[in-house]
């Protein structure tokens, strides 16, 4: 069962990284505008998933079917990110989604009643300290816009993988909250027809963003986060950036700076203080009791 949960939860984290990637170079390149870019993507990947869905053979005769909040989110996150990028740098843009997905979950998680731990506090301080010391440098202060567009996105992300944790049928219900937002697209581009402009290699990014790193990746995502705590599913999300960089140096060429080695471990050894102080402290517990 740990096996799995991580393998889904590396597999997911791996795609909002190439999700990232997608959407930062269609919008750096003026491959195709950011409202465009939205749309396709959750158009391809409502269209992906219905094919999906055509070919699997559910089991059960009840089907889950999400919900309209966690399809507003999804739609919400991706509008919200995607102009937001049109604004911030790569780095300000993480530091900011990533910092705030992090605080809102945990924040939701606290009010409904998941104390944290001690060990689960100083891991999630050293893992977002190690994410500050990954992007920090060199960072200015960013349009006030686009931040507030990058915090709505964390939010409404940050609830949408809250919704995934009461998910027992991961491809059905990341299926159908596709297919709610397919009403918020529509007017989305509605208001973004008369300034829209794309080319065939932002049409291509966009629909491979939408159909397999945002519908495959999602899927997987929910199934992962059945296994998680809502703290553990906010401190992994901070590996996105790590594994981001990583695929830099990979296909790119970029320099492994001593930054950037510092950074992953600092990030690492916080997540790991996180899983494993919650396990202890549950195993304690669980003793005394």
């Amino acid at each position: 069962m740990l096996f799995k949960t991580v393998s889904f939860t590396l597999l997911a984290l791996i795609a909002f990284a190439a999700n990232s990637v997608l959407c930062r170079y269609a919008l750096e390149h003026d491959a195709i505008d950011a409202g465009s870019f939205t749309s396709l993507r959750l158009a391809s990947g409502a269209i992906v998933l219905l094919l999906i869905i055509s070919l699997h053979r559910q089991a059960h005769s009840e089907r889950s079917k999400g919900s309209w909040l966690a399809g507003f989110m999804l739609f919400t996150y991706a509008c919200t990110f995607s102009f937001a990028y049109n604004l911030l740098g790569a780095a300000m843009g993480a530091l900011i989604l990533f910092g705030v997905v992090q605080i809102s979950m945990i924040t939701l998680s606290s009010l409904s009643g998941n104390q944290l731990h001690f060990a689960e506090w100083f891991g999630l301080l050293i893992a977002f300290l190690g994410f500050v010391y990954l992007v920090f440098p060199g960072l200015s202060a960013p349009p006030l816009l686009g931040v507030l567009l990058m915090v709505l996105s964390g939010i409404a992300w940050a609830i949408y993988s809250l919704k995934g944790q009461q998910s027992s049928q991961a491809l059905m219900d990341t299926a159908y909250n596709f297919l709610r937002t397919l009403p918020f697209v529509g007017l989305l581009t509605l208001m973004t027809f008369e300034n829209s402009h794309y080319t065939s290699q932002g049409i291509f990014l966009a629909i491979l963003s939408g159909g397999v790193t945002s519908a495959i990746g999602y899927i997987i995502w929910y199934r992962a986060l059945r296994d998680l705590t809502s703290t553990q599913a906010a401190v992994v999300q901070l590996l996105v950036p790590v594994i981001t960089a990583m695929g830099g140096v990979l296909f790119l060429s970029e320099h492994l700076s001593t930054r950037l080695i510092v950074a992953s471990m600092l990030i690492l050894g916080g997540i790991s203080c996180v899983i494993v102080g919650r396990y202890y402290f549950l195993t304690v517990r669980r003793l005394k009791t």
